[in-house]
């Protein structure tokens, strides 16, 4: 029996623009129903059927049911991950070389469940920079990241439940490399509470249907203080 997993299967679910389209589409974190995917990725809805369950016989996908509709979103934060990394070495498309760095989506946007982009990637530095997080002792290169008594402390007195983070199946606090910044933001759980602190406290704003993410008034002033 030939145990290797099947790369030639993956490559081609990910390697049809349609489906990857939708992958992308997910990166946003939220679940989509297939019409909504349809229409983002330029389909119509029974052909996007095929595409969605193929993705979801491939592991990359997963579905729930409710009421008349089916919400479809990312099986993993590995699905996210290998998203991300395809979108970091990705050939950029010839109407966007002439990109700037003030565009929306590289100032702030979500990356699967967390933060990304110069936003995401400045809290990283100023989380570092504070203390409330260092590099895994045990491996400094390692992507790993342990929060100190300071940052247990500071986290929690932010509203930030550390302990159900903790518990949730995933990796705890990591660094994901960024695809527009080329530097590190802050991944696993860690790093989706604190997205979801932010928007609760109306610092952030989601972009509807979009991974963009809007910097309020208050979070500039909020955030200010710490990027």
């Amino acid at each position: 029996m030939n145990a290797e997993p099947d790369l030639a299967r993956l490559a081609s679910s990910v390697g049809d623009p349609r489906r990857i389209q939708m992958l992308a589409l997910l990166m946003e974190g939220r679940a989509l129903t297939a019409k909504e995917l349809a229409l983002g990725a330029g389909i119509e809805p029974a052909t996007a059927t095929s595409h969605l369950k193929r993705l979801q016989g491939d592991g990359l996908l997963v579905a729930t049911s409710q009421g008349r509709h089916k919400y479809f979103r990312l099986a993993s934060e590995h699905v996210a991950q290998l998203v991300e990394s395809l979108m970091r070495v990705a050939p950029r498309r010839q109407s966007e070389v002439a990109a700037h760095a003030d565009e929306p989506i590289r100032q702030a946007r979500y990356c699967y469940d967390h933060l990304a982009g110069s936003l995401g990637t400045g809290l990283l530095t100023a989380l570092l920079r504070k203390g409330w997080l260092i590099n895994d002792a045990a491996d400094p290169g390692a992507k790993q990241l342990e929060v100190t008594a300071k940052g247990a402390k500071s986290f929690t007195a932010l509203g930030i439940d550390l302990k159900s983070a903790q518990a949730r199946r995933r990796q705890f606090a990591c660094r994901c490399l960024d695809w527009s910044e080329r530097r590190d933001h802050l991944g696993g759980a860690l790093g989706a509470a604190l997205a979801d602190h932010l928007l609760a406290q109306r610092w952030i704003e989601r972009k509807k249907h979009s991974r963009v993410v809007h910097i309020t008034d208050l979070g500039k002033t909020q955030l200010g203080r710490w990027v």
